[in-house]
C-alpha cells in the first residue's frame, strides 16, 4: 500500500512520518529527490540541481514527479516497490496525477490552525516572511473534487500528533 500526506506548509507532514516510521517497521518513507540544496534542512531528502532534476525526469526515473513553490518534487520510481506500508509527503494539487499512477492510494491530510502554522514556518527558518505570509495563504487549499482523504489535526504535542498519525494510518481507516 502507498499513502500520500498532504496538508499546508508547517502542519508537521515531515515530523510525522520520520516519527511513525521509527516507532512502526511496517512503515517506510519514500525519499523524496527536490530541487533544493541538501543543506536547506528540514526531511531527509536528495537534493539535486533543476538540471538533473529535469534529465531524471526525461529518462523516466520518477514514478510521480510535481511543482511547488518554485521547486520540483519526485518519487523515484525504483523505491515504491518494497515490503509493508510506502509513505510520502506528497502535494495536494498533485494528488489527481498520484491517484492515477497508484491505485489504492490512501492520502492523509495533515493540518493544524494557521496560528501553529505560521509559527512553524517561522522557527523553520528557511523562508522569508512574504512566502510564508504566501504559504499560509494557500494553507486553506482544498482537496481536488472526489479526492478522499483521513484528516489528521495536528496542533498538540508531537506525542499526540504522532498518535494520531498512527491511528489514521491503520487499515480501517481507509
Amino acid at each position: 500500500m502507498i499513502v500520500a500526506v498532504v496538508g499546508p506548509s508547517g502542519a508537521g507532514k515531515d515530523m510525522l512520518i520520520a516519527a511513525a516510521v521509527a516507532r512502526d517497521p511496517r512503515l517506510r518513507r519514500l525519499r523524496r529527490v527536490i530541487t533544493r540544496p541538501a543543506a536547506a534542512g528540514g526531511e531527509d531528502f536528495e537534493g539535486v540541481t533543476a538540471a538533473e532534476f529535469a534529465a531524471r525526469k526525461a529518462r523516466g526515473e520518477f514514478a510521480l514527479d510535481w511543482q511547488a513553490h518554485g521547486l520540483c518534487y519526485g518519487i523515484p520510481r525504483d523505491r515504491i516497490a518494497g515490503p509493508g506500508v510506502a509513505v510520502f509527503n506528497g502535494s495536494r494539487a498533485a494528488l489527481p496525477q498520484a491517484l492515477a499512477r497508484f491505485p489504492g492510494l490512501r492520502v492523509v491530510l495533515v493540518t493544524a490552525p494557521p496560528a501553529v502554522l505560521a509559527e512553524r514556518l517561522a522557527a523553520r527558518g528557511r523562508e522569508p516572511a512574504a512566502e510564508i505570509r504566501a504559504r499560509l495563504e494557500r494553507a486553506a487549499f482544498a482537496l481536488p473534487e472526489g479526492v478522499a482523504a483521513v484528516t489528521v489535526m495536528n496542533d498538540a504535542s508531537p506525542e499526540a500528533g504522532v498518535a494520531r498519525f498512527l491511528a489514521a494510518l491503520q487499515p480501517e481507516r481507509a
